[in-house]
């Protein structure tokens, strides 16, 4: 199982345990990557992705996946969401001429 958040690709850091005698050593800065489920209204189902516990937070404030999506530009999203962002446009497009 990769580390990364799939939504705002946020994965591990490195970095050094600092002794009280400044001996160095490396150690790893694991994200806190949790399975969520997050409801779409848009596709009519649960998308089932790997997230960070601040980019859950950060969605449920902007009100869902769906509004969190297409609210962000691309540049900020990955591969993955950028394509769970264009089957919500699509859905939504589809809905809307319906």
């Amino acid at each position: 199982m990769s580390r990364r958040c799939s939504i705002s690709g946020k994965g591990v850091l490195a970095g050094n345990n600092v002794s009280h005698a400044h001996n160095k050593t490396r150690r790893r800065f694991l994200p806190n990557i949790q399975v969520s489920s997050m409801p779409s209204e848009a596709l009519g189902r649960s998308v089932k992705l790997k997230l960070s516990t601040q980019t859950i937070r950060t969605i449920e404030k902007n009100g869902g996946i769906d509004a969190y999506l297409l609210s962000t530009s691309n540049s900020k999203l990955t591969d993955e969401a950028q394509r769970l962002k264009r089957k919500i446009r699509q859905a939504s497009e589809t809905a809307a001429a319906s």
